[in-house]
């Protein structure tokens, strides 16, 4: 499957994951208990220096941004037309903020990576018969094939603007939704074989 992450060396790529992990929740946590515009802004540009501070690996996520940047303008316009500027204003800071930290962390985290510190996370529920490895694989395999979905759409979008000079808009829905289900069922067979059951 696609995927966000950079092998281009950052400073980002340096921190290990637990920590890169701890600090995108306690932050993301804050976006949501937090109202204050003034924090809300501070945030959003804090969250944009330092994917800015990434580099040429930032560039991988510029089409995802892009998307972002647009649903959180249409967000804050629906709210501005409502008579809530505040809320338009909070709205779509939050949500760029918690793409740009999510893009952050995708960009510079491998996914093995990951799968590892959810595994030592989850742990603890051994002791409730939960496996946690299966589980830590079951969060892992659905984030990434949240971030698979935003890289093929891209793809499809891009390959249907060459061909024809126009955005593909609904046209893609179908082609896209085809392509996951054949995924995710090559994905469940590799997955059958590996495992055995």
């Amino acid at each position: 499957m696609g995927s966000l992450f950079s092998d281009i060396p950052t400073w980002l790529h340096r921190v290990p994951a637990a920590a890169k992990l701890l600090a995108m929740a306690a932050c993301g946590s804050l976006l949501f208990t937090v109202s204050a515009a003034a924090w809300h802004g501070a945030a959003a540009a804090a969250n944009a220096a330092v994917l800015l501070s990434l580099g040429r690996a930032a560039l991988g996520a510029r089409r995802l941004l892009v998307s972002v940047l647009i649903a959180s303008l249409l967000i804050a316009g629906f709210h501005a037309l409502m008579g809530h500027l505040q809320l338009a204003f909070v709205s779509a800071a939050r949500l760029l903020s918690a793409s740009m930290l999510g893009a952050a962390f995708t960009l510079t985290t491998r996914p093995g990576d990951l799968i590892d510190v959810l595994e030592r996370l989850l742990r603890p529920l051994s002791r409730l018969g939960v496996q946690p490895e299966r589980l830590a694989l079951h969060i892992a395999l659905m984030l990434r094939f949240i971030e698979h979905f935003f890289t093929r759409w891209q793809q499809l979008a891009d390959a249907h603007r060459l061909r024809t000079g126009k955005a593909g808009g609904l046209r893609l829905i179908a082609p896209l939704s085809i392509h996951m289900l054949q995924t995710s069922r090559r994905v469940a067979d590799a997955l059958w074989a590996r495992l055995g059951q």
